[in-house]
Order: structure tokens, then sequence, then C-alpha cells
């Protein structure tokens, strides 16, 4: 009756979590058609319409299937992975699987069948894994069928309302050799018969067992297995739902038990039980002890005396204790003694918040410590008042991750102690460092883990220099500590990722480094020279950054990722551009930038050619327009004024001459014989300036030149042919052109002695062109009857002739210049009055002799 009413509250308790419903989605089937996921769609029967006939592995979990038929699987001879688990299966049928040779693995786990159903497992000789725990049959005995499952290594049996053991029931497997199996009655069983767990070899036994009300079944199993040789086994729920108070010590068999392991999880345990347990354990061959999940209290009777210490003969290679409700479990006879002899002590989720100074003293065996995952602060970890002198002699493996340690030089003055520590972990705390002084290391410590904490620059002065192995991820490190690298001479392997640093120190000195890790921080440049300091780096890893897409980086990625200088071991997928805007987010390995704008040798190359081209277009240019000559006439007139001012000549406002007269050496005989008598002869005469007669003697030629211009109110220009020969015409005329700058050209008249074609003039004449152009101008007639009107014209053109300025300091000056010229140009034997006008071919020729005029 106790069964049934089980059997029927478990089915009212499932069928309400499995409502039933038509189910809308479709199986997911991969790509290759080998795969099938059908899971938690609340199918009532299997869809076989949709499944592939090439389908290998079926997931058909979290369903609401009630009977497995023989043609479900009738259309998938492939299958070799069925998981039927958590359905609502109480049938199937005895052909459901006689097409399907190849399965290897069917998990019927937490199923409503009644019974084992081996008929239909028949066929599946190359069953390796076969899941039956947590169905509703009353017993699991194994038929001759599962003789032939010879490759089976993995098997679960039982269930909530399982309650009768019986000798024989797993005969059927003394022949095959199982990596684990586990059997589960919970608090149901009522009979056990001793020799039900003798028959079978299995390196893993899971016994999940509940003996609140039968505390007598514990020594019979141990009893089953008494001289086996186990590499785990595992105790669950040994005591479900009270604690053991009785004297008998059920745990007596323990000792005759060979295991690797033996692991206690959930459960009930007082201190009697527990020290049952490890009494036992002290005799047997087990060296590792695990107790996961386990409620532990107090016993009433136990008293805190110095008789309580008996646990002095422990040893064991290593002890777990995680997720224990209550921390007292860590001195459960009042005192640490029996840690003594335990070589690996792990003490996860404990939440035990402080170490008494006797705990590190009873510890002096232990070589790894992992105190995880618990409540630890820095106050109650280092006591001031304890003596940690030659306390952890052996230990050389420290872990502290996960605790609510803050003070790093606190933790160094603990483990500054620890004489042979090598392996420190302190990650996941909020661990920094203020001050001034750095803190004391042993000499051996060679790996110093610290992720996830609060450091700072000034931390790097509180880390040991020895280290091999540095992991200071996710720090909210902003910047690095070069000093310490330069110190740290051993680093070969260091961890930075997830921090916040700004740049690469260039001057990062590690000569052993062969792996760094820079990813997920905030610079944006990185270059080889990041990097020379590091000759023996092989590995790097510096993704997610906020990169700029420059010439440096491309060049950097060149030498590395592309050329394999270093191995860069999350390119390309994890290196994106974050500046310029324009390249936001594009791949760094889609950048690329051309060759010309990133070779600076080929820059410069170009830049020399090209400057040397653009001096050679210049040159050519000022060669064609004469630039050349323009820039030393240029010279010639801030020459001469410079002289001027030297000698303290100061220009005169007015003028001494009515116009200069600007001709060729060839038109001299028209000049004297017609232009000059026209016009000095008239009534009143003109004043003119011919370089032949008023020039000053001893005078350079330009400083005559500049003067005689200045000094007259007009210029006038007999152009011919030989006057665009003439070297000096051309530099009177740019003289003229340069005096009337700013002005207009009124001053200027222009007369055609002969025809000129403007276009014929040289490059140079580029200004008298446009004159002749845009200028009237006075052309001398052939005709001597049109003569006349020229002289007029030329009279109007050049205005009234009278000056401003004196007339007797003008005659002066010229009687000066007249007489002068007098003495050099004229023959003793035709001496005449200069204002006459005469002929003087050869004071012409010894003219040009002087001054080279052309």
């Amino acid at each position: 009756m106790a069964d049934v009413r089980v059997f029927t509250l478990f089915r009212l308790v499932f069928g309400f979590l499995i409502l039933p419903f038509q189910a809308e989605q479709s199986c997911l089937i991969s790509a290759d058609q080998r795969t099938a996921d059908c899971r938690g769609q609340r199918l009532e029967q299997v869809p076989v319409e949709e499944l592939p006939s090439s389908l290998e592995k079926l997931d058909l979990s979290y369903n609401i299937l009630e009977v497995i038929k023989k043609d479900d699987f009738i259309q998938l001879p492939l299958l070799s992975v069925l998981w039927l688990q958590y359905n609502n299966i109480s049938l199937i049928e005895d052909e459901a699987f006689h097409k399907n040779l190849l399965l290897e693995e069917v998990n019927m786990f937490n199923n409503s069948m009644t019974y084992i159903p081996s008929k239909a497992f028949a066929p599946l000789s190359r069953l390796t894994i076969l899941e039956l725990a947590n169905n509703l049959y009353t017993e699991a005995t194994l038929d001759d069928v599962f003789m032939n499952f010879k490759s089976l290594k993995l098997l679960s049996l039982g269930g909530p309302v399982l309650s009768t053991l019986k000798k024989g029931d797993l005969d059927v497997l003394a022949n095959i050799s199982l990596e684990r199996i586990a059997i589960k009655t919970g608090s149901s069983l009522d009979v056990y018969d001793p020799g039900y767990l003798k028959n079978i070899q299995t390196a893993n036994l899971w016994v999940d067992i509940a003996i609140d009300n039968r505390t007598h079944v514990l020594p019979l199993i141990l009893k089953d297995l008494e001289n086996k040789t186990f590499e785990a086994l595992r105790f669950r729920n040994l005591f479900e739902f009270k604690y053991y108070t009785d004297t008998e010590d059920i745990f007596y068999g323990l000792q005759y038990i060979n295991s690797q392991q033996l692991t206690f999880h959930r459960g009930k345990f007082n201190e009697d039980l527990l020290r049952m347990a490890l009494v036992n354990l002290e005799k047997s061959e087990i060296k590792s002890l695990g107790l996961f999940f386990i409620d532990f209290a107090r016993s009433q009777t136990l008293v805190n005396s110095e008789e309580a210490s008996s646990m002095t003969n422990l040893t064991l290679d290593m002890l777990v204790l995680s997720d224990i409700s209550n921390p007292d479990i860590l001195r459960f006879d009042w005192s640490f003694t029996w840690l003594s002899k335990v070589r690996h002590l792990r003490i996860n989720n404990v939440n035990f918040n402080i170490v008494p100074c006797d705990a590190w003293e009873e510890m002096r065996g232990v070589e790894i410590l992992d105190v995880s995952k618990n409540s630890l602060k820095d106050n109650f970890l280092f006591n001031q008042q304890c003596d940690y002198t030659d306390t952890m002699s052996e230990l050389h493996t420290f872990n502290l991750s996960n605790n609510k340690l803050t003070s790093l030089s606190s933790f160094a003055s603990l483990a500054g102690g620890f004489r042979h520590l090598q392996v420190i972990d302190i990650s996941h705390n909020q661990l920094g460092f203020k001050g001034n002084s750095p803190c004391s290391w042993k000499q051996n410590i060679t790996t110093f883990i610290a992720n996830h904490n609060s450091m700072v620059i000034d931390s790097f002065r509180c880390l040991p220099t020895t280290v091999l192995y540095l992991d200071l991820s996710y720090c909210n490190l902003d910047q690095l500590d070069v000093n310490y690298f330069r110190k740290a001479i051993s680093l070969k392997e260091v961890y930075l990722s997830g921090n916040k640093i700004k740049f690469i120190p260039s001057d990062w000195k590690s000569p052993s480094l062969k792996s760094l890790t820079l990813d997920g921080n905030s610079f944006g440049i990185i270059s080889m020279r990041s990097f020379k300091g590091m000759p023996k780096l092989e590995q790097l890893r510096a993704g997610n950054n906020p990169y700029h897409c420059t010439c440096e980086l491309h060049t950097f990625i060149q030498e590395t990722a592309i050329k394999g200088k270093v191995n860069i071991t999350d390119w390309p997928e994890n290196y994106k551009c974050y500046h310029p805007e324009d390249l936001l987010n594009t791949m760094v390995s889609h950048y690329l930038p051309g060759q010309i704008v990133c070779d600076i040798r080929l820059v410069i190359v170009i830049s020399v050619v090209t400057t040397a081209g653009v001096v050679l277009a210049l040159m050519l240019i000022c060669y064609f327009f004469n630039i050349p000559w323009y820039a030393k006439a240029t010279y010639q007139i801030l020459r001469a004024k410079y002289r001027s001012h030297k000698e303290g000549l100061a220009l005169s406002v007015d003028y001494t001459f009515h116009a200069f007269i600007s001709y060729s050496h060839s038109d001299a005989d028209w000049v004297r014989d017609e232009l000059l008598p026209c016009l000095e002869n008239s009534k009143p005469p003109y004043r003119l300036c011919i370089h032949e007669r008023d020039f000053m003697p001893g005078k350079w030629i330009i400083d005559n030149i500049i003067e005689n211009i200045e000094n007259s109110r007009k210029v006038i220009f007999v152009l011919s042919r030989h006057f665009v020969n003439s070297e000096w015409c051309n530099y009177e005329l740019y003289f003229a052109q340069q005096r009337a700058m700013g002005k207009t050209f009124s001053d200027v008249i222009l007369v055609v002695k002969e025809p000129i074609d403007p276009n014929s003039l040289p490059s140079k004449y580029c200004k008298l062109k446009k004159m002749l152009r845009n200028k009237t101008y006075l052309e001398w007639p052939e005709h001597p009857k049109h003569q006349a009107f020229f002289w007029a014209q030329l009279r109007s053109v050049m205005g009234k002739p009278n000056l401003t300025q004196q007339f007797s300091s003008s005659i002066r000056r010229r009687s000066t210049r007249m007489n002068t010229v007098s003495v050099i140009e004229l023959a003793p034997e035709n001496q005449k009055s200069v204002d006459s006008g005469p002929k003087i071919d050869e004071a012409s020729e010894i003219k040009l002799q002087i001054i080279g005029k052309a």
C-alpha cells in the first residue's frame, strides 16, 4: 500500500508539471541532417514524419511522451544517440528499437516506467550508456539481456519507489567492466540483501540510498564492497531527513575498502557521525575525502576539551569541504588537528570569516591551500598578534580568490612568512595598495594571479618581482609602472586584459617576456616600438581596443600578424577601427592604405623627385620669360638707389629735361639730324637728354640712366628693329616702366621710326607689346610732306616747353655735361658748339666703347 501511495503521489506531481498541449514548433534539424533537437516542445508522440533517415542523434527530452511505439524509430537505422529523459514514458514496446542496431546511448532518466524494458533493449548490443534511474519500478532485477552489453560503461538504476535490492539482481554484470554504476532508492528502501553489490565491477560507484530508518543497511553495503578497488565511491543523502544519534559505528567497513576518493554528497552530518567516518578513514587506504553540500551540526554530547581532539593521524592527499552549511566543521572536535596531515586542502563556500592563530600552526603539512569563495577579510585573515614564522612550511600554492580582501600589503605580510610559497591566487577581491614602502615577499614566488581587483599604478610597488607569470586582468589599471617590469626580469607571461590602459609605454623592458595579453583596454595606438624592449615576445593578444587606423597600425600588423614575427592570437576578428570617423567599426584587416602613403622612404624619394621637378620647371619658366633679366634689372635699380642715398644725392621734385631720348646706336643719325634740331631749336626750345651728350662722365651707366629718366618729364622711345636688339635700350624701357609703376603711362612717348610687328618682339618685351596694342603711338612718315604734321603731334604730346626748376641751375648742369663731353668726344680740328647739333660719329664710337652700347 505504501508503494502505491508513493507512486500515485509522484504521478500526480509529475503530471501536473507537464500538462499537455499541441506542439507548435518543429524539430531543429542540423544542416548535415545528422542531428535533430526536439526538446521542450511538449510533444505527445515522436514526430516520425519530420525526422530524416540520416539522423545519428535525436533529442526528445523535456516533452510529454508516454509511449514509445515499434514504428517510432524504424526509419532511423543510423541512430546512435537517443535522449528521452524528462518525459512521462511508461511503456516501450518490445520491438521499438529492432531497427536501431547502432544505438550506443539511451537516456531514459526521470520517466514513469514501472519495469525495466529488457526485451526492447535486447537488439542493442553496442550500448555504452544506459540511464534508467528515477523511474517508477519497485524492483531492479537485470535479466540475461544485459549480458550482451559487453561495451556498457555507464549504467544508472532505481528511483523513488525502488524498495528492494535483492542479491543476484546485478549478477549479469559480473563480467562487464563498468566505468560507473549509479543506484538510487531514496528513503523508500525496505530490503537490502547482503551480497547485492558483491559481484559488480566498476571504477566509480554512486550510491544514492537514504538510511534514515534503516541504518543497518550501510554496514551491509560496506561489507559487500570489502576488498574492492574503486577510483571513486560516492554516497548521496545517507541521512536525508534526520541526524544519526546512535552510538553504533556504521562506518566500520570503510577501513577495508580501497578507493582513491570518497565523497559524501548532501545529507545531514553531525559531529559524531563525521568522527565515525574519519576514525575509520584513518585506517583505510582512502587518500581523498570530499564533503559537498553537507548540513553539519554540532553534537549535543560533545564538549570543548583537550581530550576531544583525537584526530591526529588522518593522512589525506586531498580534503575538500564545499558548500557546508556550518563553518564549525573546520574544528568539529574543537581543534584543527584533523587538518595537520592533509596535503591539499580545499575549503570553498563554507563562509568562515576568521582564521585563528592555532589554525595556521595545525595546517603545517598543507602544500596546497584553497580557501576561495568564502567571506574572508583582511583583519580576520591576517592577525598581527599571530606569529606566522615557520608556519605553513610546506605550502607552495595559496588560493584566496573570491573573498573580501582589500589590502595587498596586509596579505603580503601574511604570505611573507610562508617560505616555500610559489603560486598565489588572490583574484576576485577588492585588493589595492596605498603606501610608499614596497611589500616584502619571498624570493621563490613564481605565479601571481590577481585579476578582478582594484589596482592603481602604486600597486606595482607591492607586487613580487620574482614572478614568471603575472595576471592583472580586469583591475581598473589606467597606466603601467615600467620600473616594476625592469625589476621583474624573469617574467614570461603577463595578462593585462580588460583594464583601462591608455597607452603602451615605449620604454617598457621585459627581456624574458614570451606571452602578453592587452585586449579590452583603451589605447588606440600600437607599434613595434612599444615592444622593442621585449626581444623574446612570441604571442600577443591585443584586440578590442579603440584603434586609430593609421600607417603605424598597418605597419605593425604587417610586421606581426602577416610576417609572423609575433603571433597575434585574436587576429583578425577582434581588431576594428575606432578612428577616424569614416572608418568606424571597419575591420583592421580591411584597412589597406597605399604603399606610397605608409612607406616613409618612398615618400622621401617622391618628395625629392617632385621638388626637383618643380625647381626644374621654374627654371624653364624663368628662362622662357626672361625672369633672370628682370631680376637683374631690378637689382641694378635698387643698387643705384642705394648708392645715391649713400652719396647724399637727394632727388629733385622738379625736372631738368623735358624728355629723355632712348634710341639705338643705329638710329643715332636720325636723332641728331632730325629729332634734336626740330625740338631744341623750337621757340621756346625743349631741353632733351641723350646719353652721348648729357650722361655724367665717371658715373655708373645704370646710375646715369636712372637719374636722367627720373629728371625728365617725358621719355621718348625711338622704336626700330635695332631698338629691340639693344640690351641698353631694354634697360631704359624697363626703368621707364618702373618709374611709371602705380601711374599711367602718359609720360612715355613711343615713336615708331620703322614699322614693327608686335608679335615679332621677344617675350621680354611683353609690356612693350601691350603698349603697342593699346597705346597710341607716333609713326615717322617717310614722305617729307607728312613730316611737319608728325612734329606738330610730337610737340603736342610733350606739352609746353616750360619747367619749374630754375633755368640757371639747369644751364649750369647742362653746360658742365656738354663741355665734358666735348673734351672726350670731339676732335680738335672739328670743335663746334654743342647747341648747333653737329654730327659726332667718332664721338659716338668712343661712347660705345665706354658704355658698351650695341
